[in-house]
């Protein structure tokens, strides 16, 4: 069994794995996301890395179990509750996604933050 590592959150070299929101969940857009997962943990239940995105603004819906801490390196998200409400994160600020959240994640300039993904289920 290797040693335990640091796992360094630079940005990495290349292109990371790109995506589109699913087309029953866009809102707003269909714009490009890029994510570099950075570290997986052993058992499956955290993953983090780097994710960029255009402007737009989808759907999501949170199993109960899964969560996510997020901190901005650039640009602007606000994220959509249901009740209408909504929480505006800008770079320098960081926000937690709830595990059985349910709204909308809208990219308001085009982002760069690390996330931390914690999925029990």
């Amino acid at each position: 069994m290797s040693e335990p590592k640091i796992v360094s959150m630079a940005q990495p070299e290349g292109a990371g794995v790109i995506d589109y929101p699913r087309e029953d969940r866009r809102e707003i857009g269909c714009p490009t996301r890029e994510t570099w997962t950075l570290y997986e943990s052993a058992d499956g239940l955290m993953t983090a890395g780097i994710w960029a995105c255009e402007v737009g603004r989808w759907r999501i819906a949170f199993p109960p179990g899964k969560e996510e801490y997020f901190f901005v390196l650039e640009g602007h998200v606000r994220l959509h509750a249901p009740d209408g409400c909504w929480t505006d994160v800008f770079a320098g600020q960081g926000a937690i996604i709830p595990a059985g959240f349910q709204g909308a994640f809208e990219v308001l300039v085009p982002v760069r933050k690390h996330f931390v993904v914690v999925d029990r289920a």
